[in-house]
Formats: structure tokens, sequence, C-alpha cells
């Protein structure tokens, strides 16, 4: 693995807590999850990568919409996750982001890259593999940690880190009794659609969407920072 891949071996330890929390949690299932679909839009018939599926709740919604879906993770342990959700003719395989795609050229419609590009410092090699995979007119949806409210973040409880610099930082997560250390990239908003339009990609929506009204009432005392403040910041982008 490269030193810019994904920390599988801190999802394998976490797998089963993560996917209880991910179901039902007010960052994905009411605010990410959501925005994502909204952003794919109608996907009946069409071929769609899941590109970093973890337990496959996305991967199941997409299926339940009447695409035909691929999913793909590093961690060996999210996708028992999937395997035991999806079933066993769902279409997953162990694969690493920072490496080559296992797919032949132009074998999707869509690439959807949920919470899963911040894992990476570079983002170029795997964009042009995205791609590559994608038909000409396909998209590439991705949502990423908000650079801006990362920052801020940082800022406030650290060190005061350059935001027109690309940085990392390791955060501790405990579920389930069990620990992991988990690393992300932060970078500029430029530096990324940059990274976009030289893979050869088109830039067609930035968005930074609210949760859903449905999570006032279930997190009222959560609900009302996110529905102020962006988390999460996401693209639509076509192959051209």
């Amino acid at each position: 693995m490269t030193q810019d891949a994904p920390p599988t071996d801190g999802y394998d330890g976490l797998a089963e807590a993560y996917t209880a929390e991910n179901d039902n949690s007010l960052m994905n299932a009411y605010y990410e999850r959501p925005a994502a679909l909204a952003l794919a839009g109608d996907v009946a018939g069409r071929r769609i990568l899941d590109a970093g599926c973890g337990s496959g709740p996305l991967f199941a919604e997409l299926r339940a919409r009447g695409a035909t879906v691929t999913g793909i993770d590093a961690s060996a342990g999210m996708l028992e996750q999937a395997r035991q959700r999806l079933g066993a003719d769902a279409e997953l395989r162990v694969a690493d982001l920072a490496d080559p795609l296992p797919f032949p050229d132009d074998s999707f419609d869509d690439v959807i890259a949920s919470l899963v590009l911040h894992y990476l410092r570079d983002w170029g090699p795997t964009l042009a593999e995205m791609r590559r995979v994608l038909r000409t007119g396909g998209r590439l949806i991705a949502s990423v940690n908000h650079p801006m409210a990362m920052n801020l973040l940082h800022r406030q409880s650290g060190p005061r880190p350059d935001y027109f610099e690309t940085y990392d930082w390791t955060e501790e997560w405990t579920m389930g009794g069990r620990t992991a250390q988990l690393r992300f990239w932060n970078q500029p908003l430029h530096r990324m659609t940059d990274a976009f339009t030289a893979a050869g990609f088109r830039i067609d929506v930035i968005s930074e969407p609210h949760p859903v009204p449905a999570a006032r009432e279930k997190f009222p005392d959560d609900f009302h920072l996110l529905d102020t403040f962006p988390t999460f910041l996401f693209f639509v982008v076509q192959a051209e």
C-alpha cells in the first residue's frame, strides 16, 4: 500500500461498529448520503462505480433506484459488512484508490466517491483512473470534508495551519470498544478544482447542501450547526 492510501487497518477494526453508526447518524444518513443521492438524480439503468463503498448503504440505495452498481473499498472488513447487507450476488471488490482501478476503459456512466478523496494527498492519479473508467460524458460525484470548515476547526483546536497549503492530520476514532488512528488530508478549494480539470473533467456543480429537514427533530441539539455552516463539499464533474 502506498503512503497516501486510505488506512484500511483502521476501518477493518471498526467495521461493524462504524456500519451501525453510519446507517443512522446525522452526518451520514441525514446529511451526506441524501445530498449525494440528490445530485445523482435518476440513476435507473446507469452503470455506477461506488468508489470507497464502505459497508454499502449508498450502493443499496442506488441499486434500489435501478442502477447497476459495482462497489470497491480498500478495507476487507468493510466489504464483509457490505456483503452482509447486499447479498452474495453484489459486485464487490477489494481495491485501493491509490492504485490503478481494476476495470476496462469506459466501464461506467457514473463514479460516486463518497467521503473518500480526503484520505489521499495527491488526487491526480486517482482522478485520472476515474476518468479512464468513465465513458465520455459520464459523471464523477464526489463529497469531501469542507476545506474551510476543517481549517477553521484546526485553527480553533491547536496550530494555525495555512489554508492555502495541503496538510494532513490524524484523528483517533473509538467505536464498539475498538480504537483506530485515521489520517486525512486538507487542501484548498482551488487545488481540488485544478485536480478535476487536469484529469479531464468539466466542473458542473459545486454544492454546499443542508441536512434533510427530518434531521431537525431527530437531532435537535446538533441540527442547527450543520444547517448554518457546511461540513462537507460536493462536486459533480463530467468526463470530457
